[in-house]
């Protein structure tokens, strides 16, 4: 599969996840409705988001420069390839 250029797409990529975010987000509420778990729900999405910045942007810039890869699957590859 190749990397995908597209500036339209790419947006459109962005919104689709966006838009998956907070369909799942409102269905985990609507099956749960209270407070601790909207509290859960936006620790989890937060601690996710900073755990992916972590990845592409800390390793890169603050660790090794040389740890830059398109997903988080090649990222987890190579960091197993160089253990072996």
């Amino acid at each position: 599969m190749s990397d995908l250029k597209s500036k339209r797409w790419i947006i459109v990529k962005g919104i689709a996840f966006l838009g998956i975010a907070v369909v799942a987000s409102a269905l985990i509420l609507f099956e749960s409705p209270s407070l601790r778990t909207a509290a859960l729900l936006a620790l989890a999405v937060w601690a996710a988001c900073r755990f992916y910045y972590f990845l592409f942007y800390v390793l890169e810039h603050y660790v090794d420069p040389s740890l830059r890869y398109a997903s988080v699957i090649a990222l987890f590859r190579a960091i197993l390839g160089k253990r072996s």
